[in-house]
């Protein structure tokens, strides 16, 4: 069955589009033009596998939706793309801050959505197929249900922060350069500059405590997860 997306947007003939532009690629779509409707046919089954999100609606904002969508048992783990006119770089990190996993900027080339919105889908039923549970050192990753813990306490990270670590997990002992992280964990070449890949790892480490220091910073280059924990750093 082709992959359901929920369209969140209140201007009539943007979603007439994006509808049309989805089902031309063999989606099928739900729509909702407030933030009350989202929020229920979120929770309707079948669920929709990715959420395109508008963030300035009437009656609440996408940053607001998006939140409530994490924190719901059912909804945290359906990808949300977020598309606003908003183009500051702040905007940008509260976005992913708080659990979207693409924030697009209008106006798009509607072809480049496209191939956001199927890198994203890709990128999740990948995820759903690993179904392994990790153990490092103090660390402990459950892939498959998004959930980290340090030292036995659970640890809340956004939908971004858990890829940038399961991305590190995976390729433990090799450098990834700023670049390479912006590319692989965004999925495309993102609209962010290197800094805000500094200040995703600084949060990242900070809420990972103990094991934050399986993470180093490479200086010059990028940053790199120990090959074994407890690993003396250079």
């Amino acid at each position: 069955m082709s992959a359901l997306i929920l369209i969140v947007e209140d201007e009539r003939d943007l979603l007439t589009t994006l509808e049309y532009s989805l089902q031309r690629e063999g989606y099928q779509t739900r729509s909702a033009a407030t933030a009350q409707d989202a929020l229920e046919l979120v929770q309707k089954e079948p669920l929709p596998n990715l959420v395109l999100l508008d963030l300035m609606l009437p009656d609440m904002s996408g940053t607001e939706v998006c939140k409530r969508m994490k924190n719901g048992a059912k909804t945290k783990d359906i990808p949300v793309v977020m598309v606003t006119a908003r183009a500051e770089e702040i905007d940008r990190v509260v976005g992913f801050e708080v659990g979207a996993d693409d924030y697009v900027v209008k106006p798009y080339s509607m072809r480049e959505l496209m191939l956001r919105v199927s890198v994203i889908l890709k990128r999740s039923k990948g995820a759903e197929s690993q179904s392994e549970d990790i153990e490092f050192g103090c660390l402990k990753l459950d892939r498959p249900g998004h959930r980290v813990w340090v030292e036995d306490q659970e640890i809340r990270l956004t939908a971004l922060e858990f890829r940038l670590l399961t991305t590190f997990y995976d390729r433990r002992g090799r450098v990834q350069t700023r670049e390479r992280l912006l590319t692989d964990v965004w999925g495309y070449q993102a609209e962010v500059t290197t800094r805000t890949v500094d200040t995703h790892m600084k949060r990242l480490r900070e809420k990972l405590k103990a094991a934050g220091v399986y993470i180093e910073t490479v200086r010059g280059v990028g940053y790199r997860m120990q090959a074994r924990p407890n690993q003396s750093q250079e």
